[in-house]
């Protein structure tokens, strides 16, 4: 399919006033509100916008996401260690959901000789997973979004809010000093919520460099998290601890 220079121009309109109507769109680029729904619906598959009624907000900063293999290298030892511990968690036969993500994805190879039901939504984990002849597997389907080779939206959203796993591994991208943990794409950070509501427990994985770590979307506050899991270089475990996250520190 050819590039539509039209896609960018709406995609910088959006991050320049955060939100805009279909009206405006209509105006500035001299088309069709059919044409403007149809470009919004391709940017919202896409993950790179929120339709509203009416009209657009962004769902994530603009900067390139970096790929999953080059973010695994960061912090490679403590994310290493993190899913290492992580897997003390799991139990034979449990269903098991891991979220898309560099360090998910190192925690998928760790349990490629258990025998377990694990749910996912990151074609990276279907793909090592898909050979195990232990691991029972269940793809989450929806909209590809390519830079983080996961499905996202309401499609994979449907899809967990008809499960529930007897443990969830969620990545994310930062978590602050009030116990906040987000994402960089708020219909990712949407389906990182279903599937931690789904889950009897909840753990987030995420090594120390991601405190106060600057990210678009919270996904979580410190109610709907049970235990995480990151290195010793994480330096507010009592204040978390204080409020009912258990912090395990590797």
């Amino acid at each position: 399919m050819a590039h539509n220079p039209r896609l960018d121009t709406i995609l910088n309109l959006i991050h320049t006033y955060r939100q805009i109507s279909v009206t405006e769109l209509t105006e500035r680029l001299g088309v069709s509100q059919v044409t403007i729904r149809k470009d919004l619906t391709r940017l919202e598959e896409q993950g790179l916008i929120i339709r509203s009624h009416g009209g657009a907000s962004l769902a994530q900063t603009v900067a390139p996401l970096p790929t999953v293999n080059s973010r695994r290298e960061t912090f490679y030892e403590e994310k290493n260690r993190i899913t290492a511990r992580a897997v003390e968690l799991i139990r034979d036969e449990d269903s098991v959901c891991i979220d898309a993500g560099a360090t998910t994805q190192l925690l998928a190879e760790k349990i490629v000789n258990m025998p377990l039901r694990v749910i996912s939504n990151s074609l990276d984990i279907l793909n090592l997973l898909a050979s195990s002849r232990d691991v029972t597997l269940t793809a989450i389907g929806g909209n590809f979004r390519v830079n983080a080779a996961s499905f996202i939206g309401p499609i994979a959203e449907d899809a967990v809010n008809q499960l529930q796993f007897d443990i969830a591994f969620i990545g994310a991208t930062g978590m602050t000093s009030e116990g906040d943990f987000l994402t960089q794409n708020a219909i990712e950070g949407r389906l990182k919520r279903a599937m931690l509501k789904a889950a009897r427990r909840k753990v987030i994985l995420a090594d120390s460099s991601k405190f106060e770590a600057r990210a678009f979307s919270i996904f979580a506050r410190p109610e709907l998290v049970d235990i995480l899991i990151t290195d010793k270089g994480f330096t507010h475990v009592e204040k978390f601890r204080d409020m009912g996250i258990e912090v395990i520190t590797v």
